[in-house]
């Protein structure tokens, strides 16, 4: 099969000779744990082999809602925050073309807390027939929840109940929370997000597959670019294996004191992929005082700003780029009669050549600069290959997890801004908490 492709030669070279053949029992440990359920947070394992547990039927049945919604719908909100949204936004802009509207489109509520962006929503889709995914596991989460309630409430008011019923759907718990209560009170279509998969690993769930269908695109193809990226990390040996090799050769820059890993690419429609690869590793990784720091930088665009950081400023980091092999279309470098610019040489270039040698010549500056640079190639963005780099950058994530030692599938960190929040905010059942922190506040 065609795949995504892994090149870590730009980086080994920072390391001592075959030290990424040294750190294989290590990584084929962490690995094993992974697929034997040992390892830390082993409860959330549900992710590893979701690609192959993905039958025809439950396709089928994702894409008939999404249909019913597609007919239904001028406008889709996808209610959800993090690992609830990114996946499908990552995928679904990807996908899309940047300056065409797709049809219905699909919009993005509950990620944030600004009442500017709700009174615009609102304002927006009060002239339109709109539907709403609501994705929460617990029905609680604030930004969400908030979200939820004006979307529902203007839903109601402008289809009718009923009319409304058919285009909310719930992307919930099983059996609890507040979310699955009014799911099933109302009557909405829902779906469940797996007790063992967690919101930054759920994109191949319906918490990612309903919203990358409404949009049009083929669901089926990004389960089977998975599929093939599952057989693929499971079989291949060490050093053909993308997923350990991109573990081994990140906690080796790791311990060499390159903490902070910046994810590049130089294709805008992949920006929402490094939001998503941001979340992934973040909150996998940062934990006990550990953790490589992952940011991202949407290049040539960011070489006008953060490149001079990258070349010359301190040398703590490394750099992944993800780099698309073939453009899905081709434009020419234009002749210009008076030249003033001087680009009359590139005359004819498809500006893809351009952006290659752009890629290619920051990639050398930087190496020279003493920045570690892996490259993951992807052939062009479809579906399958899309389904492939997420699948790939999940296992490599719970392996390099392991090797860092963490649990790499909780995020106990999260909940400290919310006790704040709520103390701040006199919720019931945060008293002391609340006369504490005013007390700080106050001195």
């Amino acid at each position: 099969m065609n795949e995504i492709k892994l090149d870590i030669m730009k980086a080994a070279q920072f390391l001592n000779t075959d030290a990424v053949t040294a750190l294989e029992p290590e990584v084929k440990k962490a690995h094993e744990s992974l697929e034997n359920g040992t390892c830390p947070g082993n409860d959330f394992l549900g992710w590893l082999h979701l690609p192959s547990s993905i039958t025809p039927e439950i396709l089928a049945d994702i894409k008939a809602t999404a249909q019913t919604l597609r007919e239904n719908c001028e406008a889709i909100v996808v209610a959800g925050i993090g690992g609830s949204y990114l996946g499908a936004r990552a995928v679904i802009e990807c996908l899309k073309n940047n300056f065409e509207e797709l049809t219905p489109r699909i919009l993005f509520a509950g990620n944030n807390i600004s009442e500017d962006y709700l009174s615009e929503l609102t304002a927006y889709l009060k002239t339109r027939k709109f539907g709403i995914i609501n994705i929460s596991k617990s029905g609680t989460t604030t930004e969400t929840a908030l979200a939820f309630r004006l979307l529902r409430s203007q839903c109601e008011e402008q289809r009718g109940k009923e009319e409304a019923r058919k285009v909310i759907v719930a992307v919930t718990d099983a059996k609890k929370g507040a979310a699955r209560v009014t799911a099933d009170k109302e009557g909405y279509k829902s779906y469940v997000i797996p007790d063992n998969v967690g919101g930054r690993f759920s994109v191949l769930t319906p918490v990612g597959l309903l919203p990358i269908a409404c949009a049009g695109f083929d669901i089926e193809e990004l389960v089977r670019g998975a599929q093939d990226m599952e057989k693929l990390c499971q079989t291949a040996p060490y050093t053909e294996n993308p997923a350990e090799q991109y573990a081994a050769i990140r906690n080796l820059l790791y311990r060499a004191g390159k903490n902070i890993e910046i994810l590049a690419n130089y294709q805008p429609k992949l920006h929402y992929v490094n939001e998503w690869w941001k979340q992934l590793y973040g909150e996998s990784e940062g934990k006990d005082n550990k953790g490589i720091f992952p940011a991202t930088v949407d290049l040539t665009t960011d070489l006008h700003s953060m490149g001079q950081w990258i070349q010359e400023g301190e040398r703590n980091i490394f750099e992944t780029v993800v780099s698309v092999e073939k453009s899905k279309y081709t434009v020419l470098f234009p002749h210009d009669e008076e030249n003033l610019d001087g680009l009359n040489f590139l005359e004819g270039k498809r500006v893809d050549e351009v952006n290659k040698m752009a890629e290619l010549g920051t990639q050398l500056a930087h190496v020279d600069g003493g920045v570690p640079n892996i490259r993951i190639s992807v052939p062009e963005l479809t579906e399958y290959y899309i389904g492939q780099l997420l699948y790939f950058f999940e296992v490599a994530c719970g392996i390099s997890g392991n090797l860092l030692g963490v649990n790499p599938f909780n995020q106990p960190g999260v909940e400290s801004y919310k006790k704040n929040m709520f103390a701040l905010l006199n919720k019931p059942g945060y008293e002391a908490e609340s006369k504490a922190i005013r007390e700080r506040l106050n001195k």
